[in-house]
């Protein structure tokens, strides 16, 4: 296989878009409701190495008298380019559209209105503070309810010199200290400040009564905007990486204008996605423990604005029977709230899928609303008779009413907005590139009706199926007895040349994340050049309750290295296509950590293993990571802020790491190492990478000077994709 031949395929299965947002708004005619729906979309450009964006509208005809029936979906206009925006906002009620912009090294606010640009100011010649946030932690673009007022997260600015008794500046002299910052992937951002914008009179205020140890994000404004609601991070005594950590300890603020602060939730928890909704009388948001798992299945708090009660909606789901909503396990998107202000919506992983869901607030009933929107949707692969290993294929139907799960075309189901009760969302199965689709809320025992509004340039003739595995009784955790697991397989629906078909088992990170049955590149790349893929979703993983995510604590090396080999051996009976003489096992970070174990542990079984960032040795990773914690609760140890390494601590994190493994590893190694990772050291792979040259055996090491820990520049994708399958042909 030729390295064009590769790249080729790997760029028709990345070039393909994504929709990352969307809005809508709404027009009245007299006898007509028309909707238009703005989604901005992703695309990966391999011949430029970079990504780039681009915004599309559709026009939806609806009765005046029955707004959610959708009369006619006119064709999209032609896509246009987004250059240079952070953040955009559209506001409630004139549709004016606020866009924060970076072009030519300034920062710019500006603000469009149907007659085109009508203010812009020059945030960073105003020199009020730094670099504004557009991550997904802290930053936000908030409308005051009058429209005069946009509210902003930024870097406090450090251009505030002083002179001191003797003459010297204090920035001088300063110039040299650390500078804490909030770790992987917010390089830089350390100290935010919340910033209004007057647009009457183009003045730029911070708000300065944050508790001092307190860094605030998330904000919006509160009703009346006479004051604002956003999550405090506890920066005290030290900050800890934020990156995919819902277990920081933060809580709920109100900031007075007036420059009174008040705490709204709990001690000693952590918050985040305030939503308030559309009467102003309710904010709901997401809340969790501190330290423990650094993801976690989530509790859905309301406040009662008007009375200051707080009170679960939606409690965390210790272990979903089958069919059952399984928790929510990801961040709320910034519109979720129903028109009457008495739904919420939210897409959550549920086992091997990643559902839509809709909880009323007077029941506090939870209901899937993702539905199959083709009629005779094709059966992906048709399930074989049982084999040993306590397979059974998931067949049940779930008591939310929708299709059985091997008969559903789409194994995904995001959600973009929900404004006016029409839902956007983004679609997609291992063989269905994303599909945008729109339909309103339903009423009580009714469907939604889905409508497509944007189908993938292409489909795949690929097979996927999903397997779940019962550990065996002497691999059951005692602990947490009962749990299972499951693995998303998928192959060619025709091998390319021979009759049995290579397997790579791909391991996800986390560790306590999801392999949903959704489009992946990595995955679509290697089916489409002939290689089998088996995604495990070991225990510990999200989307089977928070009893699965807390097994895993203490077990790491050994439960989730035994779920992974099981569902291979599983795959290996059910599915006589697959060649168990050619095995592959590749995955990052965690997902890397296991690949490294494997190879160690079973080292006459796998053929090669390519692994990136991976963790290597728990023991010298203590002092390097940004989530230090983790380090200890993966281990089974409690974690505080003062503690320091003991020899039994760090005997235990080495007996749990591969590379107390590395004498016995037979199968070639490919390590592909981010230069800037700051949440796994690239000095953990160099670690393996000088056990196994010593050793004589096979092992390449590919390093990206300028990458972190997620290895996610277009060329870095590019580079790994290539020399992972070059590395499985050569030794597969």
């Amino acid at each position: 296989m030729e390295p064009t031949q590769i790249t080729g395929g790997y760029a028709e299965v990345s070039g393909l878009p994504t929709p990352i947002s969307a809005r809508v708004s709404e027009e009245q005619l007299p006898e007509l409701r028309v909707y238009t729906v703005t989604a901005e979309w992703s695309q990966s450009n391999l011949v430029r190495g970079s990504r780039v964006h681009y915004t599309q509208q559709w026009t939806l005809i609806a009765d005046s008298n029955d707004r959610r029936s959708i009369r006619a979906v006119l064709p999209p206009r032609s896509c246009s380019p987004v250059s240079g925006e952070l953040l955009s906002r559209l506001s409630p009620v004139r549709g004016l559209r606020a866009v924060i912009r970076e072009t030519g090294g300034c920062q710019l606010l500006e603000i469009w209105d149907s007659h085109g640009l009508r203010k812009c100011l020059n945030l960073t010649a105003l020199n009020k503070h730094g670099r504004v946030y557009d991550d997904a932690q802290f930053g936000c673009l908030s409308w005051s309810d009058c429209e005069t007022k946009l509210l902003y997260v930024a870097e406090k600015s450090k251009n505030t010199s002083t002179e001191t008794h003797d003459g010297e500046s204090v920035s001088w002299k300063d110039r040299s200290v650390y500078c804490e910052d909030w770790g992987e992937a917010l390089t830089n951002k350390s100290s935010p400040v919340m910033c209004v914008v007057n647009l009457q009179n183009g003045t730029v205020s911070l708000l300065q009564d944050v508790l001092p140890d307190v860094s605030p994000g998330q904000a919006l404004w509160a009703p009346g905007s006479q004051s604002v609601f956003f999550v405090g991070w506890y920066h005290e005594p030290f900050r800890l990486g934020l990156r995919f950590c819902s277990n920081r300890r933060s809580a709920l603020f109100k900031l007075d204008l007036d420059g009174h602060c008040e705490c709204l939730s709990g001690d000693n928890l952590s918050v985040s996605c305030p939503r308030l909704s559309p009467d102003g009388s309710t904010l709901i948001y997401l809340q969790g423990q501190v330290f423990g798992p650094h993801n976690q299945c989530l509790s859905l708090q309301q406040l009662d604005l008007r009375s200051g009660k707080t009170s679960a909606l939606l409690d965390v789901v210790n272990r979903p029977q089958t069919g059952e909503f399984a928790g929510v396990y990801e961040a709320l998107p910034s519109r979720c709230w129903s028109a009457d202000s008495q739904r919420v919506v939210f897409s959550s992983a549920c086992r091997n899928w990643k559902d839509l869901f809709m909880v009323d607030r007077r029941s506090k009933k939870v209901t899937s609303l993702s539905d199959n929107p083709l009629p005779d949707p094709p059966v992906p692969h048709p399930p074989p008779p049982p084999p040993p290993f306590h397979l059974h294929h998931q067949e049940h139907k779930s008591e939310f009413e929708g299709p059985s799960d091997l008969s559903r075309v789409y194994g995904s189901w995001k959600l973009l907005t929900v404004q006016r009760d029409l839902m956007v969302v983004c679609c997609s199965s291992p063989n269905t590139p994303p599909t945008l689709m729109v339909g309103f809320l339903p009423s009580a025992g009714e469907a939604v009706t889905w409508r497509i509004l944007q189908q993938p340039v292409m489909t795949f003739d690929f097979h996927w199926t999903v397997l779940d595995v019962k550990p065996p009784p002497e691999e059951d955790n005692t602990h947490y007895s009962g749990l299972d697991f499951s693995a998303v397989l998928v192959k060619p629906s025709r091998p390319l040349r021979e009759a049995r078909i290579p397997l790579v088992v791909f391991i996800h990170g986390g560790p306590h994340s999801q392999f949903p049955a959704e489009w992946n590149c990595t995955t679509a790349g290697l089916t489409k050049l002939g290689f089998a893929v088996l995604m495990v979703n070991y225990r510990g993983s999200t989307g089977f309750g928070q009893d699965s995510i807390l097994s895993l604590i203490g077990q790491i090396g050994s439960q989730d290295v035994k779920d992974v080999q099981r569902a291979v051996l599983t795959a290996l009976h059910s599915d006589l296509t697959l060649d168990p003489e050619r095995l592959a096992v590749i995955g990052g970070s965690h997902g890397g950590f296991l690949s490294c174990h494997l190879v160690g542990q079973y080292p006459d079984f796998y053929r090669a293993c390519a692994a990136r960032n991976p963790v290597i040795n728990a023991a010298t990773l203590l002092g390097t990571s940004d989530i230090v914690d983790w380090r200890y609760t993966s281990v089974g140890l409690q974690y505080s802020y003062d503690q320091i390494p003991t020899p039994e601590a760090l005997a235990v994190m080495l007996e749990k790491s591969p590379i107390t493994h590395a004498a016995q590893i037979k199968a070639p190694v490919l390590l592909m190492l981010g230069g800037r990772d700051r949440r796994v050291s690239p000095h953990q792979g160099l670690e393996l990478y000088k056990a196994l040259k010593s050793r004589a055996s096979p092992v390449r090491l590919l390093w990206f000077a300028e990458d972190g820990h997620s290895l996610s520049r277009v060329d870095t994708q590019v580079d790994c994709f290539l020399n992972t399958v070059m590395w499985l042909n050569q030794h597969l």
